[in-house]
């Protein structure tokens, strides 16, 4: 919808924007952000070893922002520049910022700020694989120069109106294949770069992605939970059944591998579908994990550090080709808002409806979009650590893996009882003052 040429009036809410649809959608952006920070700060921090509990998310956190401000948000979701990537171009003047967005009823600040989450989520769940082994300096490079050239491709080709698999009706809901699938080739591609010696875990919040406080968006939360909740149980029950233990973390992963799984379908899928992906989310990757990671030479050799190959590649694949079989038509056009029945609809429901071509149709365009993410991060994030290799190193020094936190960034996490005292006299203390801190037992102290 076009505005009238007085952009800036002195009306603070114009004719077309919905107070309800921009708070919700700031909410859920704001949700997305503490998924990140700290949501994944913690996560990662709560399942290495104590020496890597510092780890690199606040930086991508931040660097993303400045980065997707100054030019990741149109290369993403403006004018076309070239196939499959919009016209770099800054997202701060503030009659571009006013505008009613290209989808939704709010400005396009409120649209810079929701997509800028995911972005950086993306970037940090990229960390996961590279956490405690890549050189802190070779992160900085990577994160500005990944997010510009393979994020932006991706997000461009699947969300973008103008993109060519947009065009060709893929169904990606909430980021299974910009998000999770990218992260998840992206990080273990860099792993592999990093280091391939023998190696001894994100949340989403799909109801956003709508644009719209709508019923769609409700299906949406539910399903997600419902999906997440089966796949749990499912990869608990599989550790029982072969392991006799049932874990914390594998409960984390089970719970993981389900959000990851239904964010392609999260709002295009019924109930019971959700379920049947919760079941397959909860076995396919635990197999992949638990099995195949120990017979694959190429999966021993890469350290990835919190297993983003099996948790979001692995899921979000699988995620993706369940969504070209269980896709609703009806649930499709309520959030595509198009009446094309050629696309979006899933194999099971083209069977039903005698028009098997459509199915198969959109099952090959969800393989293609698969096959696009997987080529694109292995060819990008490959090219990217070799360069960033010509000008440092892209693995931690020795001492430096073998010190931890203390020796990459001067500091550590916690300093639990007597630890103070042993990181007060050590060589890499630059801090003063640690003498005034609390000594006594139980004591938890944030160095």
């Amino acid at each position: 919808m076009e505005l009238p040429p007085n952009l800036i009036t002195d009306d603070a809410s114009p004719y077309w924007m919905n107070k309800g649809d921009n708070a919700w959608q700031l909410t859920a952006a704001t949700l997305v952000g503490l998924q990140s920070v700290p949501g994944l700060v913690i996560l990662y921090g709560s399942i290495v070893k104590k020496k890597w509990a510092v780890n690199s998310s606040l930086y991508a956190f931040a660097a993303v922002l400045v980065c997707w401000v100054g030019w990741g948000y149109q290369m993403s979701f403006g004018h076309k520049f070239i196939h499959f990537l919009g016209r770099p171009n800054v997202a701060l003047d503030q009659k571009f910022l006013l505008k009613q967005t290209f989808s939704g009823m709010f400005p396009n600040a409120t649209m810079v700020f929701f997509q800028f989450v995911f972005a950086a989520i993306t970037l940090i769940l990229i960390a996961g694989a590279l956490l405690g082994r890549m050189n802190f300096y070779a992160w900085m490079m990577f994160v500005p120069i990944w997010m510009t050239f393979s994020y932006t491709v991706g997000a461009y080709s699947i969300w973008c109106p103008d993109g060519w698999l947009s065009k060709m009706g893929v169904i990606d809901y909430s980021g299974g294949f910009v998000i999770h699938l990218s992260s998840g080739v992206a990080g273990f591609t860099a792993a592999y770069w990093v280091t391939t010696t023998t190696s001894t875990l994100p949340l989403r919040f799909n109801g956003g992605d709508p644009y719209v406080a709508s019923i769609d968006a409700s299906l949406a939360v539910l399903n997600t939970h419902v999906c997440a909740a089966t796949s749990l149980l499912t990869w608990l029950l599989l550790d029982i059944l072969f392991f006799e233990k049932p874990s914390v973390i594998g409960a984390t992963q089970g719970m993981i591998t389900g959000l990851v799984c239904i964010t392609p379908a999260a709002g295009v899928v019924q109930g019971w579908a959700a379920i049947i992906m919760g079941i397959l989310s909860g076995s396919i990757p635990w197999y992949t994990m638990m099995v195949l990671h120990k017979k694959i030479w190429l999966l021993k050799q890469v350290d990835d550090t919190m297993a983003v190959f099996h948790t979001h590649a692995v899921a979000g694949s699988l995620g993706g080709l369940l969504a070209g079989l269980f896709a609703e038509p009806r649930l499709c056009r309520l959030f595509y808002m198009v009446d094309n029945w050629q696309h979006y609809t899933g194999l099971l429901y083209a069977f039903h409806a005698g028009n098997v071509g459509a199915g198969f149709k959109q099952l090959w365009v969800q393989i293609l979009g698969i096959g696009f993410i997987i080529v694109l991060n292995v060819f990008m994030t490959s090219l990217i650590c070799v360069l960033i290799r010509f000008v440092v190193p892209l693995r931690m020094s020795e001492e430096e893996l073998r010190e931890g936190d203390e020796a990459v960034h001067g500091e550590q996490a916690y300093a639990l009882w007597g630890d103070g005292e042993k990181f007060e006299n050590s060589k890499f203390n630059s801090v003063g003052g640690l003498d005034d801190l609390p000594r006594s037992k139980g004591d938890i102290q944030m160095v």
